[in-house]
Parts: structure tokens; C-alpha cells; sequence
């Protein structure tokens, strides 16, 4: 017994254990979301997340552990999002035929997911603090991160908050979309990666290439906009 815990010691401290588990995790739940029909419910994100969170809190293991060797991962989100240039390219004549309701939506976009959480932070008597977390809870995880902190909001918090709206819209962005009987894949993809970032641009790029093209440019842009109107919005605020 004590030469498996020594075993497991040596491993855990081993920064490819984590980058296997990591991996592992993610090619269990992508066969079952290939088996699941590729069901919304069954995204391997989310139950990735689940998958190594149990793994981490069995094992006794600190995130900072864990992430020292999962990095690997979290270095090639750069490398992933610069992909996304590749398709917005092969469909630029479409994306240039859709620039001026673009600019609307976006704008819209940006203002309501920010407005809403502020609004209700505000109504429900939610510390300021907390409210900085949530203004840009619809952008990736490292601009809101920025955000947060150059406010002087705590910025692991608004990484949770990230990921948990990536994680429900990406849930709900395709029964959403059917049952509002919005059937171009333009305006579907913008939409997701607008709410939902990374998350819904995935979940984009499953359903259509040209949905997730356009989820990929609402993602973007979407970031630069926040980035923009998150501080003067939380002025109002203070």
C-alpha cells in the first residue's frame, strides 16, 4: 500500500499526469457526445470540467498543481483562436455582405449582456465587487480576467462566472434557436459566440462551419467592445 502511495506522490508531481488526464477526460466525453447524436446536453466541455474537477478533489490535488501540468492546453487556446482567422477568411465575401447587421447585433449584443447582469447585480444588492466579476462574464476568459483586475475586481471570479455562461449557452443556444425558428446559420453562430464565447463558437463550429465563422468574428469583436464599455458602465455604478 505504500508503494502505490509513493507511486501516485511521484505522479502527481509529474506534469504529464495532468496533461493525460486532461486529455482523457476530454476523449471520453467527446465519444459520448458522438453517441449522445451530439446533443447540446452532452457538450464534452461541461462534462469534461466535471470529469477532472472529481479527479482533482479525489486525488486531494490543488488547482495550481493541476495546472502546472495542463498548461500545454491553456497555451494553445492563442494558437486555436488565431485559427479562427482561417474560416472568416475562406468566407469573407459572405461576411463582408453582412457587415451593417453585424454591427447592429453586436452592439446590442454587448449591451444587453453586460447591462443585464449589471441591472441585476444591482437590484438584487450584490457587493460592487461581485458586480465588476459579472459586467464581462459574455467574453473569453482572459479579457474579462484583464478587465476585472485593472477595475480591481477579483479575477477568478469572473473566470467562474466566464465559464458558467460559456457552459449555459452553449446548452441552450441550439433548442433556443429552433424554438425562436431562427434558421440562418449566420445569425445563429453570431449569437452564440456573442453570449457565449468560446463555448458557443464550439458549439457553432458543430453545427455549421458558417455558424461558427460568424461566432468566431462576434467573439472577437465582442471582447474589444466590452473591453471598451465595461469601465464606463461600472462609473455609473460606483
Amino acid at each position: 500500500m505504500s508503494g502505490d502511495f509513493a507511486l501516485w506522490v511521484y505522479l502527481s508531481r509529474t506534469p504529464l499526469l495532468w496533461l493525460t488526464v486532461t486529455l482523457l477526460a476530454y476523449a471520453v466525453a467527446d465519444r459520448f457526445f458522438q453517441a449522445a447524436g451530439r446533443h447540446p446536453a452532452a457538450n464534452p466541455v461541461i462534462h469534461s470540467v466535471w470529469m477532472i474537477g472529481l479527479v482533482l478533489l479525489v486525488t486531494g490535488t490543488p488547482y495550481p498543481t493541476y495546472f502546472q501540468g495542463a498548461q500545454f492546453v491553456h497555451f494553445l487556446l492563442g494558437p486555436a483562436t488565431v485559427a479562427l482567422a482561417v474560416p472568416l477568411y475562406e468566407r469573407r465575401e459572405t461576411v463582408m455582405r453582412a457587415l451593417l447587421p453585424m454591427g447592429a447585433a453586436l452592439v446590442v449584443g454587448c449591451v444587453t449582456a453586460m447591462g443585464s447582469a449589471l441591472v441585476f447585480a444591482r437590484l438584487a444588492g450584490i457587493p460592487y465587487d461581485v458586480m465588476l466579476a459579472m459586467a464581462p462574464k459574455s467574453v473569453t476568459t482572459g479579457v474579462a480576467m484583464g478587465i476585472v483586475e485593472a477595475l480591481g475586481g477579483d479575477p477568478t471570479l469572473a473566470a467562474v462566472l466566464v465559464m458558467m455562461t460559456g457552459m449555459a449557452g452553449a446548452l441552450i443556444v441550439t433548442p433556443l434557436m429552433r424554438l425562436l425558428r431562427i434558421e440562418d446559420m449566420r445569425a445563429r453562430g453570431f449569437a452564440a459566440g456573442l453570449a457565449a464565447h468560446g463555448l458557443g463558437t464550439a458549439r457553432a463550429f458543430q453545427v455549421s462551419e458558417v455558424a461558427g465563422t460568424f461566432a468566431g468574428i462576434a467573439m472577437g469583436l465582442n471582447a474589444f467592445l466590452t473591453a471598451v464599455l465595461v469601465p464606463v458602465a461600472v462609473s455609473f455604478l460606483r
